[in-house]
């Protein structure tokens, strides 16, 4: 009986021995506020991909950089294997990479890129994100060919195209770029333009349409073309159009945003979006999630998503950056992208 004791604890001592093992890594993730569409995407698809792989811990930093520090210095104190940070304010990512790097803790920031940043301060921190000229130079091409197919778009026929711009967060360069580069693809494109508003909604909906109402009401009849840094900001503004009698009885007004969102999309389809560009949010969530469990584990930084890069994109087996293209997308081909 004493025998059989004996060998069934240590049966059982041995099952707990590779339990323990086979735990899980802890791995700590922020997100820069739970409630923008785009990012809800993101973060679903790392959590759905990190259960029974990850032990993982998801954080709301309410577009509040202090709470985002805060957050942090707890994940680190839990001593988790990695942390996936989708930063408030971009330009804080020394504070953060500083703190990782004195604990010796892999870093993934994602979707929000760093400033002016050299990422080889810290050998284990990576990026994963999409170009930002990217996704404004598709917005433009977009706008440029409707224009070119449309003359009646020029509201006063004077040849140049008067348009307002939403703007996200300004301290974000994906703000930043995609304004200037919607634009700048507009004029490569030989149109002139005249920008009659430019304001930040902050990647928001409801201050994207308090914005277009009041820019309706300041410039009646002058707006020929709506840009906006992402699909949340163009849905507000479409609202704000449809209250102000657009989209029916013939009276239309082009609209652009960015993301792909599946709102977006319906939006599409219903003919009140003119068109976005597809910011991946699920190639997005994929690399990140497979940097972080790579990293968590103590293995190479490694994705199926893309090959690492330099910060121009192009292929660097030694760096830092896992780029995630744009897609332009329009009538002609937003089905594919239907989820």
């Amino acid at each position: 009986m004493k025998k059989a004791m004996v060998i069934l604890l240590a049966l059982a001592l041995c099952f707990c021995t590779v339990g323990a093992f086979a735990a899980p890594p802890k791995v700590g993730m922020c997100i820069y506020k739970f409630d923008d569409t785009f990012m809800s995407y993101v973060r679903n698809n790392i959590e759905t991909l990190a259960k029974g792989n990850l032990d993982l811990s998801t954080q709301d930093s309410q577009f509040d950089q202090p709470k985002q520090n805060d957050q942090v210095d707890q994940f680190l104190t839990q001593k988790v294997k990695a942390l996936a940070i989708n930063m408030v304010d971009p330009s804080a990512a020394k504070v953060l990479i500083d703190k990782a790097a004195k604990k010796k803790v892999p870093l993934v920031l994602f979707n929000r890129e760093p400033g002016d940043l050299d990422l080889n301060t810290f050998p284990n921190v990576y990026y994963v994100g999409a170009k930002a000229q990217e996704s404004g130079t598709m917005e433009g091409q977009i706008v440029a060919k409707y224009w070119k197919a449309h003359p009646e778009a020029d509201l006063n026929k004077d040849g140049k195209l008067q348009y307002v711009m939403l703007m996200g967060d300004p301290s974000n360069s994906d703000a930043k770029y995609r304004t200037q580069f919607s634009i700048e693809a507009v004029q490569a494109a030989g149109i002139k333009v005249e920008q009659l508003a430019v304001d930040t909604a902050m990647w928001d909906r409801p201050k994207a349409q308090e914005k277009m109402a009041a820019w309706l009401a300041a410039y009646a009849g002058k707006i020929e073309i709506v840009f906006a840094n992402n699909d949340d900001m163009a849905l507000g503004a479409i609202e704000a159009l449809k209250a102000a009698g657009y989209f029916k009885g013939g009276k239309y007004m082009p609209v652009v945003g960015v993301d792909a969102t599946p709102p977006a999309l319906d939006a599409l389809e219903q003919g009140t979006l003119l068109g976005t560009v597809l910011n991946d949010d699920k190639g997005q969530g994929t690399a990140t999630y497979e940097l972080a469990a790579s990293l968590a584990a103590g293995k190479p930084a490694a994705t199926t998503v893309g090959k690492l890069a330099n910060k121009d994109g192009k292929a660097d087996a030694k760096g830092h950056y896992i780029w995630v293209p744009y897609q332009m997308v329009t009538l002609d081909n937003y089905k594919q992208f239907k989820k």
